[in-house]
């Protein structure tokens, strides 16, 4: 009987609790009688707490304004706020689900003033998950995909600057990643690998911060595959472009060296 008790004390300690927490959540959103303008004080409480970075209670006040008062002027920044507090958790499913809020956003309003904001979130929430250059690089490619719809649509918008250095470093990493695939054909002799990789890198981002890399095993590459003509440009443009380099040195070592022997080969061909 007493243990009976006990465990029914103890049933009880613990639903008193949960009513209390769900007491003190209803008291968080609760907007006081007489309130004029309910969707504003839910908006503007929610916005405290994002503030303060208490994602999951600011989430709370948002959605009761998108879920309760769908005619409100603070819906869509709400709906916006919403993904906010996902991005804000940075957790892989809040990320995902940050992901759909912004889509949402899109479509339901796509004419917005905030719309930038929205797509511009849009590819942060894919940005933050990028991998490392050595892995899937599927985040990557949907993170230059949205920062490049985002530089179509939006060009006059306050936040470009800040998409265009994010769209670099996500192209830098693709970038990065298809190098390392090349410099790994190169490095097992399969030069006809190294040479197709990492030639499409330079057409497809020729703007690649860390090409002084890729113009070095292009060039070796056709050095070992008797073809200086070609490697010859790609040297010289590296010593061009790049005050700074670890492959300078050897480069212009290649360079003198390529000279010498595309000198001789004409002399050869030129005598009767």
């Amino acid at each position: 009987m007493t243990a009976c008790v006990k465990r029914w004390g103890g049933v009880l300690a613990v639903l008193v609790v949960l009513i209390s927490g769900a007491c003190a959540t209803n008291s968080r959103r609760a907007v006081p009688p007489g309130t004029t303008q309910p969707d504003k004080f839910l908006f503007d409480r929610g916005t405290t707490e994002l503030n303060e970075k208490h994602w999951l209670t600011a989430r709370e006040f948002f959605k009761q304004v998108t879920e309760t008062y769908t005619q409100s002027p603070y819906r869509p920044d709400a709906k916006l706020a919403i993904g906010d507090s996902y991005l804000g958790e940075n957790t892989a499913e809040s990320l995902v689900l940050g992901i759909n809020e912004f889509q949402e956003f899109l479509a339901f309003y796509p004419t917005n003033a905030r719309a930038d904001y929205a797509q511009y979130k849009l590819g942060m929430a894919h940005f933050k998950q990028m991998r490392a250059a050595e892995r899937d690089q599927t985040e990557t490619k949907a993170s230059i995909r949205e920062f490049e719809s985002f530089v179509t649509r939006y060009p006059n918008s306050s936040l470009l600057p800040e998409v265009r250095t994010k769209l670099r470093e996500s192209r830098d990493r693709l970038s990065q990643s298809e190098f390392l695939v090349g410099r790994f054909y190169y490095r097992i002799n399969w030069y006809a690998g190294a040479i197709e990789r990492l030639n499409g890198i330079l057409k497809q981002d020729a703007q690649f911060t860390h090409r002084d890399g890729v113009y070095y095993y292009l060039a070796e590459s056709y050095v070992k595959t008797k073809r200086g003509g070609e490697a010859l440009p790609l040297f010289e443009r590296l010593i061009e472009e790049f005050q700074q380099s670890e492959y300078l040195e050897d480069a212009r070592k290649r360079v003198a060296e390529l000279k010498t022997e595309l000198k001789i080969q004409a002399q050869v061909k030129s005598q009767p």
